[in-house]
């Protein structure tokens, strides 16, 4: 009688405390998850990939540009004057240096088209950019969400364990006094070694999910204040 006594007051102390800790939304911070988003932004390397994609992309533009000078095209010829008698009047015409400029034709109808292409992937990668923004953005919020939940849990998880452990001092206390069997002494260490055991679980959970996020944002969270 005295082991169902205990854990029914063991029992309406966790209710008290579910009542009082029923939702994890107290813990939750919107300010210190937009900085968390904030961190992944500028430390997650896909972000700095397409950062450098844009930039090759804008410098492919300005390329295209440029190469309009390639379609006109500078040629010159040296044509020294002949010693011979025979043939220096027909030879004094083309003597020395001729100098003349020639378009690509083929070239002055492609450029457009070149150029467009490169505008087209300046487009695309900032679009591909904006793109993974946003799913960083949830991922940071799902994996932030996550560490959250745990943390709740593991803190609970705690209390719950604190205070079968002072139960059990008490059982302890009452069955080296006779006043408590040894089948109920048992169940309580049961189910405390069971309140371990469950605390060891989320406090691995609680470590996986502070790596999860820690990996995505590129930093340690003691760092983000």
């Amino acid at each position: 009688m005295v082991y169902r006594y205990i854990f029914f007051i063991l029992f309406l102390w966790s209710c008290k405390e579910v009542k009082a800790q029923e939702s994890m939304l107290t813990d939750v911070s919107y300010p210190y998850l937009e900085k968390l988003i904030a961190a992944a932004k500028v430390n997650y390397p896909k972000m700095k990939v397409y950062d450098h994609t844009i930039k090759i992309a804008k410098m492919n533009v300005s390329k295209a540009k440029l190469d309009w000078l390639n379609i006109l095209s500078f040629i010159y010829l040296y044509n020294p004057s002949s010693t011979n008698n025979t043939t220096s009047a027909n030879n004094s015409i083309l003597s020395g240096f001729q100098a003349g400029f020639s378009l690509s034709i083929g070239s002055i109808l492609q450029k457009p088209g070149m150029v467009k292409a490169a505008k087209e992937e300046v487009a695309l990668a900032k679009l591909g950019q904006e793109e993974y923004t946003l799913s960083i953005e949830a991922q940071v919020q799902q994996r932030y969400f996550m560490y959250v939940q745990t943390q709740a849990l593991l803190n609970w998880k705690t209390k719950d364990l604190q205070h079968i452990e002072s139960s059990i001092k008490d059982l302890k206390y009452k069955f080296e006094k006779g006043e408590e069997t040894f089948e109920n002494y048992n169940k309580g260490l049961t189910a405390y070694s069971a309140g371990v055991q469950s605390k060891i679980q989320t406090e691995g959970a609680y470590l996986l999910a502070k790596s999860n996020l820690e990996e995505i944002i590129g930093a340690k969270l003691e760092t983000i204040k």
